[in-house]
């Protein structure tokens, strides 16, 4: 068996400490050959856009401001759907095809987020785009993958599907191979980290590892991403504060490595 995933990429919040065009010439200096974007990123950076396409990086995936699905009411939410159209065009004009949103705060009725999802499905669709959204283990409402794919079939938009998340797979009692019961259809985007064996330091969990430093079974996950022809890029997702206090390069360049020894052991021949 062999994968078929299209590459490896650096989220910025690994490296959340370091300026944008650092974090970008990390990417490069680590081995990494694409990035996930956060919306932060363009907030904090007027001039995001020019610094990445100047990067010549491709963009595995442009994240949204989260909120959207429960949280909003009234101008808040417009304000959101208003951000939500600025990421959308963001990720246009960086040849980008994916977005992604966690479920946010919030514990609204699961109809209204249902409707909320439906109309971001259909924002996106407007700019041929899909929207992946992540399950967190420790939401209150949306706290589990059968909640999300259940929601998510429900707003019955083909622009929207699943983010797998390594790290809320293991913590949310999926581990390793535990999300065969999923179609390949419905994964849209993956990040992954590796998990510490002691529990979770947050919301939101700030103790994420490289592959291999922790408990997640990299060969069942992998092996079975494949399985599936799953074809998009896997993005390594590891905000730790040891990280940010390290360089960039350095936490990108042993993420990456400890990456592609997991592939080669999931994928010996």
């Amino acid at each position: 068996m062999n994968h078929t995933f299209r590459g490896l990429a650096l989220h910025t919040w690994t490296v959340d400490s370091t300026p944008l065009d650092g974090a970008l010439a990390a990417v490069k200096a680590g081995g990494f050959d694409a990035v996930e974007l956060r919306r932060v990123d363009f907030v904090r950076n007027p001039n995001a856009l020019d610094l990445v396409k100047k990067s010549a990086l491709p963009v595995a995936c442009v994240g949204v401001e989260p909120g959207w699905i429960f949280s909003a009411k009234g101008e808040e939410q417009e304000r959101l759907f208003g951000v939500f159209r600025e990421s959308c065009q963001a990720a246009v004009a960086l040849d980008c095809a994916t977005l992604m949103s966690a479920i946010g705060p919030g514990t609204a009725s699961l109809d209204e987020a249902i409707t909320n999802i439906r109309r971001a499905g259909k924002i996106a669709a407007g700019f041929k785009l899909r929207l992946a959204l992540e399950y967190q283990f420790q939401h209150p409402v949306v706290k589990s993958l059968d909640i999300l794919r259940d929601i998510i079939a429900k707003a019955g938009e083909k622009s929207v599907g699943l983010l797998l998340d390594a790290y809320h797979l293991q913590r949310g009692g999926r581990p390793g191979g535990g999300f065969s019961d999923v179609p390949e259809a419905e994964i849209f985007y993956v990040q992954y980290s590796d998990v510490p064996d002691a529990p979770p330091n947050g919301p939101p969990p700030v103790d994420r590892l490289p592959p291999g430093k922790g408990v997640v079974h990299w060969t069942d996950l992998f092996q079975l991403l494949a399985a599936k022809n799953y074809g998009g890029y896997i993005s390594y997702e590891a905000p730790n504060p040891a990280h940010w206090e390290r360089t960039a390069a350095d936490v990108a360049g042993e993420g990456a490595q400890a990456t592609r020894r997991a592939l080669a052991q999931a994928f010996a021949r």
